[in-house]
């Protein structure tokens, strides 16, 4: 399946992408274009849209208060259950929604990863490539995190 989103990665335009090819669909295609064209482009090739205002899967209402981020998002609506993945989804919570970077003590430092790198990497595509790495790192640190407190 084709998954389209706003050009120039951060945050939630990684974890996103990384999610889904782990989680929802390993063979997805991911496609980013003008925030203009997300819309019009996933309706003209049959994608679906993420992280843009109107896409099928966005920012939305948490039913327990505040906001969800994208990732949350798609972890809700795919019933993902995993405990690392909730772990990380704070964490990526934290980096992508502004106003909530101190609810973990991650997120400044996920945050500042995301907004530095488009500056490293002009190429979309790569970007998301090469920055995988911190998604499989902080997923693999959740695990052994949450594995090691229930062996205490």
């Amino acid at each position: 399946m084709k998954w389209i989103t706003r050009e120039r990665p951060k945050t939630d335009r990684i974890a996103c992408p990384w999610l889904i090819r782990r989680f929802i669909d390993p063979e997805a295609e991911i496609i980013y274009v003008p925030a203009a064209d997300v819309l019009a482009t996933a309706q003209e090739i049959g994608a679906i849209s993420f992280d843009a205002p109107g896409a099928t899967y966005t920012h939305q209402p948490n039913p327990a208060g505040g906001e969800w981020c994208t990732f949350e998002t798609l972890i809700d609506a795919y019933g993902l259950t995993d405990p690392a993945l909730t772990t990380m989804a704070h964490i990526v919570h934290a980096a992508d929604v502004s106003t909530d970077v101190d609810t973990h003590p991650f997120g400044a430092a996920l945050a500042a990863l995301g907004a530095a790198g488009p500056f490293v990497e002009a190429d979309d595509q790569v970007l998301l490539g090469r920055a995988s790495y911190i998604y499989d790192a902080l997923y693999t640190h959740c695990g052994q995190r949450l594995r090691a407190e229930t062996e205490s």
